[in-house]
């Protein structure tokens, strides 16, 4: 979800939760009316359909002189509501990221009067890794080892909680590669090292890592035989370029210039999709245009065939591909019908297919985005007042379908994961459980002064296991390892661990004493 999309309140959640309330609540109007219906709700009124749930964590970790995991305890404590027991798996992410022999997790729910929470970007991962990155920085402090290197020596090529291999993982491309962009040999490991002026600067760094999720989903293509198809499917753009990368896929898959594609979403008497979110649309749509795509070629060879002396009779459908408006032979591009002659000799106007998609898992693999994210901050020695000068977040996630709005989608993560750890706290009143602060005024978030250089890179991860065309999705990794890269730059600066989010300034007084 991009930075010009989100909602800036607190109930900024993942399209599957807050969003989809209010169409229930409006969908029952509209039933007991018997007549459309439009719900408008109030800024105050958006923040009770949903936060992130408060949490309570603590992490133990026990390693060896050599920098290798031993042993890790995760233990968090959730609130939710009295009526519901809403509540994510928090504390396995260890597991997906560190190679560690014992390793104990336990997830408790606190009743509280409250609304129910719900997932917003990143469910658990934000916040569980977070507090796992942070204790990771720690213990590297511990040891006198470089944080980058503490994570390289505790790598894992498998799922710890399967022993599954990865069906891909370029974890290790992400940390060179930042780095690098980053200049991190050029950290001096002490804290309050470095200045600029009457600023403390720390360098900070943090992994990221969620699920490769995808979906069953069907979509529809009309091929009509002047060269233009329409692509359809229930999904919805909440911003993120679902209409954009729809149209690239079907374009590619179908051999048509891309203005030939028109794409039609967002509507549910369209094939069946699920809600968007969960970042599996990318991969679940894609997929399914592949499919849909694969059966217009079919019936394109079949009418193909029926044409006088036609070069492919003897062709397959595995031996063809649809290219700049033509049925072609992968073996000798010479023999070639185009899509109009292949329909006009068939004594069609247009073809229509309609096919489902669902993703095969054997479970022989593990399917994950991950990132390694370097942070840069700022810090007034007089006023603690902190800044956000440079983030660059390296991202493997399989294969990228546009870079610029891929991009836009992770700048976006960073941006919110700054308003994680400096700026955003829901104040609730303890008598009567009333927000307090339910307004943009009062509940801040990072603004353009807030947000400085943002350097982005996409590691090349090919991946013909996780689907046919090796998608895993962008929506929720962009945040996840953000504030903890932050909060490690923090006390990077500054020689004081705050562990509590927000990191606001009133937290870091006093700051310590310099060193003489």
């Amino acid at each position: 979800m991009c930075a010009s999309c989100r909602p800036l309140s607190a109930a900024r959640s993942a399209p599957g939760c807050a969003r989809n309330i209010k169409v229930v609540l409006a969908a029952l109007a509209a039933r007991a009316l018997k007549r459309s219906v439009r719900l408008v709700l109030t800024r105050q009124q958006m923040y009770v359909l949903g936060y992130r749930p408060a949490m309570i964590q603590q992490i133990e970790l026990g390693a060896n002189a050599g920098g290798t995991l031993d042993a890790i305890t995760h233990e968090a404590i959730t609130v939710t509501s009295q009526y519901e027991d809403f509540h994510r798996q928090e504390t396995g992410w260890s597991g997906l990221l560190y190679k560690c022999a014992n390793a104990k997790y336990t997830h408790k729910l606190a009743r509280l009067d409250l609304a129910t929470p719900c997932d917003m970007r990143a469910p658990s991962a934000a916040t569980g890794v977070y507090a796992l990155e942070c204790a990771m920085d720690e213990l590297a402090v511990a040891l006198k080892l470089d944080p980058l290197e503490l994570r390289l020596r505790c790598y894992s090529d498998r799922d710890q909680h399967t022993d599954r291999p990865y069906s891909s993982k370029s974890l290790r491309d992400c940390y060179r590669q930042g780095a690098e962009a980053f200049g991190w040999d050029k950290r001096n490991p002490e804290p309050r090292s470095m200045r600029d002026g009457t600023e403390l600067v720390g360098w900070g760094m943090a992994t990221g890592v969620w699920e490769a999720l995808q979906v069953p989903i069907a979509v529809r293509i009309v091929l009509t035989a002047n060269g233009h198809a329409e692509v359809s499917c229930a999904t919805s753009d909440i911003g993120t370029g679902t209409y954009t990368i729809m149209a690239q896929v079907a374009a590619d898959m179908l051999g048509l210039p891309l203005d030939s594609v028109t794409i039609k979403l967002g509507d549910s008497t369209l094939p069946q999709s699920p809600v968007e979110g969960g970042s599996w649309i990318a991969a679940s749509v894609s997929n399914g245009i592949a499919t849909t795509a694969d059966a217009v070629r079919k019936e394109l060879l079949r009418l193909a065939k029926q044409m006088p002396n036609s070069p492919l009779a003897d062709a397959t459908p595995d031996e063809v591909a649809l290219a700049d408006g033509k049925l072609v032979s992968k073996r000798d591009a010479s023999r070639a019908v185009s899509i109009a002659d292949a329909m006009r000799h068939g004594g069609v106007d247009r073809i229509e297919q309609e096919k489902s998609t669902t993703f095969a898992d054997d479970g022989s693999h593990a399917h994950n985005t991950h990132s390694a994210v370097f942070a840069e901050v700022k810090v007034d020695e007089q006023l603690g007042v902190i800044r956000v000068t440079r983030v660059v977040s390296a991202v493997a996630a399989g294969r990228i379908l546009n870079t610029k709005t891929a991009r836009s989608q992770i700048m976006g993560g960073v941006v919110w994961g700054i308003g994680m750890a400096l700026h955003e706290e829901t104040l609730v009143d303890h008598n009567f459980g009333r927000i307090m602060n339910a307004n943009i005024a009062e509940y801040h978030v990072p603004v353009n002064a807030d947000v400085h250089d943002i350097e982005v890179i996409f590691v090349d991860e090919p991946d013909d296991i996780v689907n046919p065309l090796g998608i895993k999705g962008l929506g929720e990794i962009g945040i996840v390892g953000v504030a903890a890269a932050i909060a490690n730059a923090i006390y990077h600066a500054t020689g004081k661990r705050v562990r509590d989010l927000p990191i606001t300034l009133d937290k870091l007084q006093p700051l310590p004493a310099p060193s003489l």
